[in-house]
């Protein structure tokens, strides 16, 4: 946010324009920070506006790190080799793009998983590892 005197104000902590701050403050690295709008509080990853009512007065938050897997796939597309690309529904209410380790084919929708890394080296995105093994039988 720029002022019309020509010098960048410091962004604060938590607010809206400072969202995509590399690094926050006193941030931890095995936390996923997220917005919660003030005003109708729903909870939000990486926006700048609420997508329910358009709100600009964003707090931010630290998520706990557990989540539900809402839709999981196998990407093959520029790799050397096939990875898992993850919807996980977090408890608090968003929904981030990872990635769950484990077996591709083990990885389901509705497996509940933990936040391993906040940012993978490779593709900066979220690393989950399932909670509970998967066990599917034979059907």
């Amino acid at each position: 946010m720029y002022h019309h005197s020509g010098s960048a104000v410091q962004q604060t902590f938590g607010s809206a324009a400072g969202v995509l701050e590399r690094q926050a403050p006193n941030a931890d690295s095995d936390t996923i920070l997220f917005q919660r709008c003030t005003w109708c509080g729903t909870a939000m990853y990486h926006r700048l506006l609420c997508p329910v009512c358009q709100g600009s007065d964003l707090r931010t938050e630290r998520s706990e790190g557990v989540g539900t897997v809402r839709h999981a796939t196998v990407v093959h597309r520029n790799t050397p080799s096939a990875r898992n690309v993850s919807l996980v529904e977090m408890a608090e209410g968003f929904v981030v793009r990872g990635r769950v380790m484990g077996p591709l084919i083990g990885i389901h929708s509705g497996d509940r998983v933990r936040l391993s890394t906040v940012k993978d080296p490779v593709r900066g995105e979220p690393v989950f590892q399932l909670v509970d093994e998967p066990f599917r039988g034979w059907h």
